[in-house]
């Protein structure tokens, strides 16, 4: 565990223990000493979307876009070796996410009708109301800490798409970005008010600080994102992920802070979760309608991805749910280690 700057200042991370031929394949490669081999690797792998080694592989891959990483050279964020090994991992990402979401016989026609439905019958497991009731400070704080590989550059996966959308879809887009990055006051920034709910809680608010905590699984919730919106081609997957995303934030972000008031915290920890509150419920209709519905009507042939990147993002959250639920029902932690 590393303390590394907080949002706004500057992102800079460490690579992680290495866990496996994926990260030790990578490490290699971004060694400044030497050049490595561009074969790729072939590894087995059991399960793609909760592997540990290569979800950090791949997520340490995206993070080039996103950070300085100690040690390493900057230009090789587009290092083709770099890319080409991305390139494998994704390939069966991918793959496993298409062969996990149920395959649409065909493309409703009302997609933001179709994006409410996914929303109203989902039937993940009941994780923001477990926490709600009965989960206990460490449990808590394990949560924000799985969340912090999001929540600390929240919205910038979601961001490569402005370039990519224009019209109506564009602006739906940007107006729901807006308000992530707080209306033009960087201490309203969610990341930055997620970081101040770090630091009330007692856990480290730097960028990448748990890093070596996280499971395959968590990591699996960003990567999708961050795959989705480096992608020109999945731009539609994207949008209907930001949609279900924004469709499925105020209920359990109120749990979630109805959970903290219960332990005893008071609104410096809770001040992130009631943002959302309140901000997502106002983004539910835009993201539907305007975005994901809006996107499909704009480009027709994207409308069968918009589908899938929300079923997407509702299989991966109830997967990583799940693990949470059952490690804490066994008692012992969901992290790769206790705090």
């Amino acid at each position: 565990m590393t303390s590394l700057q907080a949002p706004g200042v500057g992102r800079r991370i460490t690579l992680p223990p290495i866990r496996g031929p994926w990260t030790e394949s990578l490490y290699h490669r971004l060694a400044v000493e030497g050049a490595p081999n561009a074969i790729v690797p072939a590894i087995a792998v059991d399960d793609v979307l909760s592997d540990d080694d290569l979800q950090m592989a791949l997520y340490l891959c995206y993070e080039l876009h996103y950070a300085s990483i100690d040690g390493v050279d900057e230009r090789m964020e587009w290092s083709p070796l770099i890319l080409r090994f991305r390139s494998a991992m994704e390939e069966r990402f991918e793959a496993a996410i298409r062969a996990t979401v149920p395959v649409a016989e065909a493309v409703p026609a009302s997609v933001g009708g179709e994006l409410q439905r996914l929303v109203r019958e989902d039937q993940g497991p009941p994780l923001s109301r477990w926490v709600e009731i009965q989960a206990t400070e460490e449990q808590v704080r394990e949560h924000v800490i799985h969340r912090s590989a999001y929540q600390l550059k929240e919205a910038d996966p979601h961001s490569w798409a402005i370039p990519r959308l224009a019209g109506a879809p564009k602006c739906a887009l940007v107006e729901i970005q807006a308000d992530e990055y707080g209306g033009g006051k960087p201490a309203r920034m969610h990341a930055a008010l997620f970081a101040k709910t770090m630091r009330e809680l007692g856990l480290d608010p730097g960028y990448g600080a748990y890093l070596d905590l996280l499971p395959g699984i968590t990591l699996a919730t960003v990567n999708l994102m961050s795959m989705f919106g480096l992608h020109r081609r999945l731009r539609g997957a994207l949008a209907g992920h930001l949609a279900v995303f924004e469709m499925t934030s105020s209920v359990p972000n109120r749990r979630y802070g109805n959970a903290l008031r219960r332990l005893g915290h008071g609104p410096e920890v809770t001040d992130f979760y009631d943002e959302h509150v309140e901000a997502d419920a106002v983004h539910e209709s835009i993201a539907a309608w305007d975005l994901g519905d809006g996107l499909a009507r704009t480009e027709p042939a994207l409308a069968a991805d918009v589908i899938f990147g929300a079923q997407a993002l509702l299989a991966l959250e109830a997967r990583w749910a799940q693990h949470l639920l059952d490690a804490w029902a066994e008692d012992h932690t969901s992290l790769m280690r206790p705090l």
